[in-house]
């Protein structure tokens, strides 16, 4: 069943860190094909040709994309470890919106902060909002799982790496607002299958600098 596995990827995306951290967490051997969203390559337009985007994940020769829908398929076809989705068919609802949720709101809130234009403020605010609404989900839980690492929780931590970014270009502190929720960050950067697909923030930062640069929002 693990016969070719191949993750179109883009190293700073926190939607392709999602589909490392599933794929680490099932013990999935893959072959990772780097792309430049400037210059898409021949086969991510052949694979993903409706959007066009990263990530996609091509198993078999098949492609599947949209980063939840990827983690999906991953819990589904390598079932052979603790499943990322609850079983019960209530709490899988409540985690597959959790998910979208995150889906809708987080990565264009966060963009908006790091260009940095007039609403950078109300992006702020926004995205504290968002952030308070997830650790008030999370509660006195160790994950939103329960006790391990699930879907919500790959859903969500890859977005941490973007944290320091966002902190840095609007001028603010999401732990002194949430600190149940970094708490829950450090605590899945103990999992060596967050630690190796999360980039050092630094190096996020950098490559906002330099993307900022490249769009001339300077």
């Amino acid at each position: 069943m693990e016969g070719g596995v191949v993750l179109l990827d883009f190293w700073p995306s926190s939607f392709t860190m999602r589909v490392k951290i599933a794929l680490a967490e099932k013990g999935i051997k893959y072959e990772c094909k780097h792309e430049d969203l400037f210059n898409k390559s021949p086969l991510l337009l052949e694979m993903n040709p409706v959007h066009k985007k990263i990530p996609v994940l091509i198993h078999n020769g098949k492609p599947i994309s949209e980063s939840l829908i990827i983690v999906q398929y991953i819990d589904e076809v390598w079932n052979h470890k603790s499943p990322l989705l609850p079983s019960d068919p209530y709490q899988r609802s409540q985690a597959l919106f959790w998910g979208d949720y995150l889906d809708k709101k987080m990565y264009s809130c966060g963009k908006r902060i790091w260009v940095g234009k007039e609403d950078q403020e109300e992006a702020k605010e926004e995205l504290m909002k968002i952030l308070k609404t997830m650790e008030g989900e999370l509660g006195d839980k160790l994950y939103f799982g329960g006790d391990s690492i699930g879907y919500v929780d790959v859903a969500l931590v890859p977005f941490t790496s973007w944290f320091y970014t966002f902190e840095t270009c609007g001028n603010f502190s999401i732990e002194a607002d949430c600190p149940k929720l970094i708490a829950w960050a450090k605590r899945c950067k103990e999992s060596e299958s967050v630690c190796k697909a999360l980039p050092d923030p630094l190096e996020i930062y950098g490559f906002m600098l330099q993307l900022k640069k490249r769009l001339g929002l300077n």
